[in-house]
């Protein structure tokens, strides 16, 4: 069961006192009286103002990382070069056509607690005009950055991306989990991250079977 508006007000950090151990800190602070007049399980997150977009270039498919090239700086640099990075200003926009995908992230900065995980959800009211907000859905506990955004216009027509205004919600939810933070590789950003796509040992050996 995710957990209430009044819990999310509760465990929310108020920026006035010393983080504890089980709050939830979002920065910018969220208005904990709107979540308990709201009522509802989640808390809104802004856009913030950085993008990425896959730029064309001389690759003919994007794929994983065979464990042969895990070490070699060339092969990561490749990888991380088939983007290009835009900062977008308050008093801007980026305009999303129609087809068009573009990586994003939040304004806010987020650390779960090690009891507490998540997930991201995009608004309706955006995703009823063709604004598809995929994110690596689930938070890991522990937690700490900015949120990438997978932004996608399934619509007909173009959509002003405006960065501060409200483009996802995240729900919390309790787990019986006491240890150290999450280590996966997007932890600590504050601008959207491509990270590196690599087979795994099961995958290579599965590519090395030929029945």
């Amino acid at each position: 069961m995710p957990l209430s508006a009044t819990e999310v007000a509760d465990r929310l950090w108020k920026g006035d006192n010393q983080l504890g151990a089980n709050n939830i800190c979002v920065v910018p602070v969220p208005n904990e009286q709107l979540i308990r007049k709201k009522n509802a399980a989640a808390i809104d997150l802004r856009l913030g103002r950085w993008f990425q977009t896959l730029r064309q270039t001389k690759l003919t498919v994007l794929e994983p990382l065979k464990k042969s090239d895990r070490d070699d700086p060339a092969e990561h640099r490749k990888q991380l070069g088939v983007s290009r990075e835009y900062y977008i200003r308050f008093d801007s926009s980026f305009v999303l056509h129609p087809g068009q995908f573009v990586i994003g992230i939040t304004l806010e900065w987020l650390k779960f607690p090690s009891n507490l995980t998540g997930y991201v959800s995009g608004k309706s009211s955006w995703g009823r005009r063709g604004l598809i907000i995929e994110t690596a859905a689930g938070i890991h506990p522990g937690f700490t950055g900015c949120l990438t955004l997978e932004l996608a216009n399934v619509g007909t027509t173009p959509i002003r991306l405006i960065p501060g205004m409200e483009i996802c919600q995240i729900f919390f939810h309790s787990v019986n989990n006491v240890g150290d933070a999450t280590t996966t590789q997007f932890v600590g950003y504050r601008k959207p991250i491509l990270g590196t796509v690599e087979q795994d040992a099961v995958s290579e050996a599965l590519s090395k079977q030929y029945f």
